[in-house]
């Protein structure tokens, strides 16, 4: 018997969704915000359904965007918090002169 091919070659596997595996706007909000509640990036990462590793890929991919900025401030005023937990807020960076 002779074997003939097919007419269509078998469809490849569709790829698997990596939506689920993207740092998109919300979850970068999601993130910042509870970097700046808890001050815990691992926490914040699994929060936003990311791990740490992956946060610390895009914040070295966004370096010097507001995103790292954003980061950093929200370290520091987690650290403020905790040195005077009934201090006031600081004012927002626009609003300083």
């Amino acid at each position: 018997m002779d074997q003939h091919p097919t007419p269509h070659p078998p469809a490849r596997p569709a790829p698997a969704s990596t939506d689920r595996a993207r740092w998109t706007p919300d979850r970068q909000r999601l993130f910042l915000a509870t970097l700046l509640a808890t001050g815990n990036v691992t926490h914040a990462a699994r929060t936003a359904g990311m791990s740490r590793a992956s946060a610390h890929r895009l914040r070295r991919r966004l370096a010097g965007t507001p995103f790292d900025r954003t980061w950093d401030r929200a370290l520091a005023l987690h650290a403020q918090s905790l040195a005077d937990p009934f201090a006031p807020p600081p004012a927002p960076r626009a609003a300083r002169r």
